[in-house]
Order: structure tokens, then C-alpha cells, then sequence
């Protein structure tokens, strides 16, 4: 009986023990020194890795959190993805790979603080900066400013976290330091009145005595700075960092230096090249910050993959993200080291107190390899349609007007006759596919800026059918207002008998299809039982089935849209990539896990899919390719393929038909800019109407032939900034497009990215860039490369309006 007792008392102790949360540790202090943070009333400074919970599967949370201990950081950094918490407006969710507190708690077991960034807005090339999408069912709302509705959403979702995350401060026992007010705001706009009422939020969720903070870029932090909250700077690999800190140094001599994010890599998009960075400029800027004392967190340490449908899109223009964060980081997408990680582990090992460094976690998954299989199951978008979809009549809707935040959308009319050729016109977000009684004719496609395409003359009834796939929405700048589908109407322009006719139809089937598991599931399982029923053999693509629900849809079938499902075995269970080259344009899930997008016009061919999400046995896989295969074929590899390009032209732009002939032309401005880094204006004599800038770089300050621009903003009539969403990229003579330092980088609002001539390439250089339509002008701002002694910096210019 005693020996009973004894087993149970010991039950009972094991079990209180295994409740007591994780974050009911020894309270600590965490504050504003005199030029540096105070842990416990010592000097401290911060060694953070940013990592992003959501983009990381939670069976390997704790190994990632381990890997970055194991480079020498102290603490890890964290967003907080609003949309990935409230999908629907109302509905929270923070369990399983949701569970911010778990991982928190998990970094506190192994002796990592924790850095919040709770946003609303984020960026982080997610979904719409991380904004949920069903803030624009309001279509006149007004994001991250004081808008009523906006503003009450925020405070909800803020105080949902703050349940979850309050308890786990640092005065309360818990890992969490800081927690960061906003996201580069300045980048945005300036407006510290709304700065100061998500401060207050903050403040009132998180207590008096926890330190807040906001960031910023050198060039605009003193548009948003608050007296009260510490100020850190955002910068990348090769920076200035003493011309970083300049004016910070000037205004707050006293302050704590923290670099918030240091970009150790690049994001990638879709048609480009796959971006990366010298590990070397990496490490010696780090190795900088620490010799002086100033913290940092290394933005990405480990970025991970933007499962499903979560990857953002960048502006101006529309350039979606694609799936893999990889960010060219110290740990790859996939958790392993790579050689960065071992060039940044040597040197954070002479910082680290003295102490040895922890070892390097092996991997939790080794890596497999799955041989090529085929998916022969096939269903129509239409027989999703049938069973899921969403249908309304009348005029063109949006994604949002469909209560739909992510999927495919397809529009179809009845067409007047047309005698002759027609241009169609309208604003398709993002990928549209024209169909005129079935047959496919053309694609509009937002990335390149398409908006019209030819039609052929039609016949009285002809059905005219858009299937419009929604991409992610923009992630950064104002164009974050980003709806999906067709927004506004569409018109069809004609001429007969020299007399121009413009249609714009009203009466509209608008049918909506998310791009959910259980929607492509049922859509297969549906003509699977169909086929069984008929006792019919083989792969059929849905044509029968779909036809029993044509006449209730009001639309025709469409074969190459569509599901495909098939199967693979593994014997052991591991990590791999499978290779979607051979496919269009879409969306995959994994037993039933969304894996993210596809494109065949890469760079990126593969998809990482984690072991813990397999099993021994059979596997299943469902792809919806919006475009069609031409081999519906899939296998898996060791490795990833994230730089291979499958384009249809070059993504240079040295077309010589768009060289402008400027010999007979007068320029606005000559003269030369000034050396070294930072912001320089060029006033123009007088004000000068045209739709294209072009500016002659005549000579480089360093003497060399190749030359390079970080940023560029024309001045209108007013004095204030144009506008460069409507900007494209016309003319270079040269792009070093290896390095992704194409002319597009001029207007990307990144100033850590740049356009960058081939070194070799003959004197002078011209860059020519479109406006959109015709501007006023009245000066250029022009800003070099960030990195000391600006490399590459225009000397002698020629600027020319026309």
C-alpha cells in the first residue's frame, strides 16, 4: 500500500509538473541603458534570429529554434501573420501550427528570448503584408491609417494575441523582451497619430514596464519616430553601417544602436533569378555591429516556405513571390546548414562570452527520393463548380465581392455578333485565361502588365469566358489595397466601317472556386464514383460528369483547367522536394497539406515537402493546374531547384526596337552627382511634360565602366513624388540579370536592391523607363547603392523627358 501511495504522490508531482507552463521561470528585467540595452541591469546585446512560425511545420519548430542557438544568437524574432490567425472575420485560431505561445515557450526551454512583431502590417512577402483579406469586402476602407472599421479590427485581433503572448513577457516570467509598434511605416506613408494609436493598443495590452519599439530605414525613420519607443534601423548585407546609424547617433546619442532586420539574403519572384548574397559581406557586417556593440537580428536566419497560398506579391507593378523562403539564408529552406551557416558560426563563436557554442542539431528528417510517377486522375475546374462552387448573376465581381479570399474565379457572357476583330480590355488580377465557345484564345497575364488581348470576330450568342486565377495580393506600399478577379468591367473595342464601337457587357455568370483542399478533393472523388458507376475505364477528364451540370452552370467545359490526382509509395519517411517542371500554373496539397504554388516559368521547379507530413505507404497528391501540364508527371529529388528559369522570352530589356534615338533630343539636366551614399536631388531648369525618363550615364565616380542605381523618384509640378506604381521597365543597354539586377530594381521601393550594368560592357549607359502616361516633371531623386563607398555610383549624367 505504501509502495502504492508513493507511485501515485509521485504521479500526482510528474503531472503538476508537465501544467506548469513554460513560461513560469525566473522574472527578469529587460530596459533602455545608456547606449545599450540592460538585461538584469547588465549590458546586453541582442544576437536575434528571425524566423517565421507559419512558414515552418511545428514538428520542427524545436530543431529550428536549436539550430539558431547553435550559431550564437541569444533570441529569435517573430511577426505575428494576422491573416493566418483570423481567416474569416471573427474566427481565431491559434492551435497547431498556429500556436505562437508554444513556440515561444519553445524558445524559452532552450534559452532564447523572444522579439515581437505583432504588425498589424508586416510585409514579409506574405499575403497581403499579412493583412486579412476580408477588410476589402469594405471596398472603401483605408488600410493602416484611422480608418474606424480598420482600426477596430486591429485592436481585436491585437488583444487576441496579447491573451496568447501577455503572459509570456519577460515580467512575467516569460522570454518575450520587445514587442515592435507597427512596420516600417515610413516606407508607407507619415502619420504619427495612427503610429501613436497602435502604440497605445500595444501599450495597454502588454503593460508599462515592457520595451516597445518601432523600425524603420535610415532615409525616412524620422518621418514616424515617437519619443517614447526605442528606434532601430533595417538594412542589408554590404551596408554602410556607420552611415546607417548617422542620423540616429545625431538625434538619440544616448540611444541603444539596433539593427531590426539585417538581410542576409533576397526573396525571390516568379521569372526572375534566384537571389542571393556574399556570406562574406554578411559576416563582416555582423562581425561590425558586434565589435561596436550594436544589436541586431538577422532577417532571415532561417525563412522556411510560404505554404499554400500565403506567398505575398511585390509592388510597384505585380511581382509575386514565389513559394520558397529561402531567402538564401544561413539555414536553408529546409532546416539544414549550409556554408554560410558554418562562415557565421565561426565568427559569432569569438562573441559568445567566452562559452563554447552549442552543436549543431542533426536534421529531424533525413532526405528521400521518390521515383516519377504519374497522376492520372483528372477533373474539370467545372466539376468543381458543380459541387462547390459560388454563382452569381448579374454584373462582374470581385474575389471579395464572392466572399472568396483565395482561388480561381470564372466569368462567362453571351456576345453580340462581331463582324470583325475586337480588343478586349479590363484589369484581370492576376492571371486570365479567354475562352469564346470553348476554345482557348490567349492569356493576360498581370505580372508582364497585360491588360487587353485581340479576339476573333464572333458570331450573335458566342459564350466569352475569363477563368481569372487570383494570385498573392501585393505585400508592400500602398498597392497593398489589392483586389482579386476582374476589377471593373470589361469592354471589347471594334471598328467597322472606320466607326469605333466600344461593348462593355453587363450581364454576367460569375462563378467562384476556392482553392481549398476539401474543393479539390471533391471534385476528384466526384468523378472518380461517376466513373465507377459507369464502369468506365482508364483516365477520363471529367467531360461526362461535367456535362450532366453544364446547363446549370451556364458554362462550357474546359479540359486542360483542372484537378489531377495520383499516388506515390515511400518505404522510409523523410524530407524531399518533388519536381513540378513538366506543369503549368497552380497549386498543390499533400496528404490533404497545401504545399504552395507552381509556375513553370520558375525559377523555382520544386516543392519542399517535409517528412513529418508523409507517411510509410501510400501518399497522395492533387495538383489544380489553372494552365495544364504537358506531362502530368511527378517525382521527387534530394535537392531543390529554385534557379531555373522556363521563359518565354528574355527577362532583359534590351530590345533594340526600344532604344529611344536621343542624338536630336535636349536633355532636362546634365551634370554630374556627387561620391558617396545617401539621397541626391536634381532640380530641373523648368518643368518638362513626357511620358518616358531616360538618363545617359556618361562616367562612374570610381573611373570603371560599370555603374549602378539603387532608386529613382521623379518630382511633379507640385514638388511632391510621383507616383511609380504605374513605372515598367522600357530600355537598358545593360542588366547584369545573374545577380537579378535588372532595371525593374530602380523602382522596386527597396533600396537595398539596384540596377547594375555588366562589368566590361562599353561607356556610355542608357536606362529608359516608362511612366505610364504623360507627367509633368520637375526633378529626379536618385540614390546609389547603400554599401560603403557606394559602388558603382553615376558620375557625369544626361537626363532626358519625352
Amino acid at each position: 500500500m505504501k509502495t502504492y501511495k508513493t507511485i501515485l504522490l509521485l504521479a500526482l508531482v510528474m503531472l503538476t509538473m508537465a501544467a506548469t507552463p513554460a513560461s513560469a521561470g525566473k522574472k527578469e528585467t529587460f530596459a533602455i541603458g545608456d547606449k545599450t540595452f540592460l538585461l538584469n541591469g547588465k549590458p546586453f546585446v541582442v544576437k536575434a534570429a528571425e524566423v517565421h512560425y507559419p512558414r515552418i511545420p511545428q514538428a520542427y519548430w524545436e530543431h529550428r529554434i536549436k539550430m539558431c542557438k547553435a550559431l550564437g544568437m541569444n533570441a529569435v524574432c517573430i511577426y505575428i501573420f494576422w491573416n493566418i490567425h483570423e481567416q474569416r472575420e471573427g474566427q481565431f485560431d491559434f492551435t497547431g501550427n498556429n500556436d505562437v505561445a508554444a513556440f515561444c515557450r519553445l524558445a524559452q526551454k532552450n534559452g532564447m528570448y523572444v522579439i515581437v512583431r505583432p504588425g498589424p502590417y508586416v510585409c514579409a512577402e506574405w499575403e497581403m503584408g499579412g493583412l486579412p483579406w476580408w477588410l476589402l469586402k469594405k471596398k472603401d476602407i483605408k488600410l493602416r491609417e484611422r480608418d474606424p472599421y480598420f482600426m477596430e479590427r486591429v485592436k481585436i485581433f491585437e488583444q487576441k494575441v496579447g491573451e496568447q503572448l501577455a503572459p509570456l513577457t519577460i515580467q512575467n516570467g516569460g522570454p518575450i523582451i520587445m514587442v515592435q509598434v507597427e512596420n516600417e511605416y515610413g516606407s508607407y506613408g507619415e502619420d504619427k497619430p495612427y503610429v501613436s494609436e497602435i502604440r497605445d493598443c500595444l501599450r495597454g495590452i502588454y503593460g508599462s514596464e515592457l520595451t516597445l519599439f518601432q523600425c524603420d530605414w535610415a532615409s525616412n525613420f524620422e518621418k514616424n519616430g515617437l519619443d517614447d519607443l526605442v528606434w532601430t534601423m533595417n538594412f542589408g548585407t554590404g551596408a554602410n553601417i556607420d552611415q546607417q546609424f548617422r542620423r540616429l547617433g545625431e538625434l538619440r546619442p544616448n540611444a541603444p544602436k539596433m539593427c531590426s532586420e539585417f538581410w542576409s539574403g533576397w526573396f525571390d519572384k516568379w521569372g526572375a533569378r534566384h537571389e542571393t548574397r556574399p556570406a562574406k559581406d554578411m559576416v563582416a557586417g555582423m562581425e561590425e555591429m558586434l565589435q561596436k556593440g550594436i544589436s541586431f537580428s538577422l532577417y532571415m536566419t532561417h525563412g522556411g516556405t510560404s505554404f499554400g497560398h500565403w506567398a505575398g506579391a511585390n509592388s510597384p507593378g505585380f511581382a509575386p513571390d514565389v513559394t520558397s523562403y529561402d531567402y538564401d539564408a544561413p539555414i536553408n529552406e529546409y532546416g539544414q546548414t549550409t556554408p554560410k551557416y558554418f562562415e557565421l558560426r565561426e565568427m559569432m563563436a569569438k562573441y559568445n562570452d567566452g562559452k563554447k557554442l552549442p552543436a549543431v542539431p542533426k536534421a529531424p528528417m533525413p532526405i528521400v527520393t521518390v521515383p516519377k510517377f504519374q497522376l492520372t486522375e483528372f477533373a474539370t475546374l467545372m466539376t468543381a463548380v458543380a459541387d462547390n462552387g459560388k454563382t452569381e448573376n448579374g454584373a462582374l465581381r470581385t474575389f471579395e465581392e464572392m466572399d472568396m479570399g483565395w482561388g480561381t474565379m470564372i466569368y462567362s457572357t453571351r456576345l453580340p455578333e462581331i463582324t470583325s476583330s475586337s480588343v478586349l480590355t479590363g484589369e484581370f488580377h492576376d492571371f486570365a485565361q479567354v475562352f469564346i465557345d470553348g476554345k482557348y484564345i490567349g492569356k493576360i497575364d498581370r505580372v508582364k502588365n497585360e491588360k487587353s488581348l485581340t479576339l476573333p470576330a464572333v458570331k450573335k450568342g458566342a459564350d466569352l469566358t475569363i477563368i481569372v486565377e487570383g494570385m498573392g495580393r501585393i505585400n508592400f506600399g500602398r498597392a497593398i489595397k489589392d483586389f482579386k478577379g476582374i476589377v471593373g468591367n470589361v469592354t471589347l473595342t471594334t471598328e467597322t466601317d472606320d466607326v469605333e464601337m466600344v461593348l462593355t457587357p453587363k450581364n454576367w455568370t460569375n462563378v467562384a472556386i476556392p482553392d481549398d483542399y476539401e474543393t479539390a478533393k471533391k471534385a476528384l472523388d466526384l468523378v472518380r464514383d461517376f466513373n465507377n458507376k459507369h464502369h468506365l475505364e482508364g483516365s477520363i477528364p471529367g467531360a461526362a460528369v461535367t456535362r450532366n451540370y453544364e446547363e446549370s452552370a451556364k458554362l462550357v467545359p474546359f479540359m486542360k483547367p483542372g484537378y489531377h490526382r495520383g499516388y506515390f509509395n515511400l518505404k522510409k519517411v523523410g524530407d524531399t522536394f518533388l519536381n513540378f517542371e513538366t506543369w503549368g500554373k497552380g497549386q498543390v496539397w499533400v496528404n490533404g497539406h497545401a504545399m504552395g504554388r507552381i509556375w513553370s516559368i520558375g525559377p523555382q521547379q520544386t516543392l519542399y515537402v517535409p517528412g513529418c507530413w508523409l507517411k510509410k505507404g501510400m501518399n497522395e497528391v492533387i495538383v489544380l493546374d489553372v494552365v495544364g501540364p504537358k506531362e502530368a508527371v511527378v517525382w521527387g529529388q534530394d535537392k531543390p531547384e529554385l534557379n531555373k528559369l522556363q521563359l518565354e522570352k528574355s527577362n532583359k530589356h534590351n530590345n533594340i526596337g526600344d532604344k529611344p534615338d536621343l542624338n536630336s533630343a535636349t536633355p532636362v539636366a546634365t551634370g554630374s552627382f556627387k561620391a558617396g551614399n545617401g539621397w541626391q536631388t536634381v532640380k530641373f531648369p523648368t518643368a518638362s511634360k513626357g511620358r518616358y525618363l531616360a538618363i545617359e550615364c556618361l562616367s562612374a565616380q570610381d573611373g570603371k565602366d560599370q555603374m549602378a542605381i539603387a532608386e529613382l523618384y521623379l518630382q511633379g509640378g507640385d514638388g511632391k513624388r510621383l507616383s511609380r506604381e504605374p513605372w515598367t521597365a522600357k530600355y537598358a543597354d545593360s542588366e547584369e540579370d545573374n545577380g537579378n539586377h535588372t532595371l525593374d530594381k530602380v523602382y522596386d521601393l527597396q533600396e537595398s536592391t539596384y540596377w547594375q550594368t555588366v562589368r566590361g560592357a562599353s561607356l556610355p549607359h542608357l536606362m529608359v523607363i516608362d511612366l505610364g502616361s504623360v507627367q509633368t516633371v520637375t526633378a529626379l531623386e536618385y540614390l546609389p547603392r547603400a554599401e560603403q563607398g557606394a559602388p558603382g555610383s553615376v558620375k557625369d549624367y544626361r537626363i532626358f523627358i519625352y
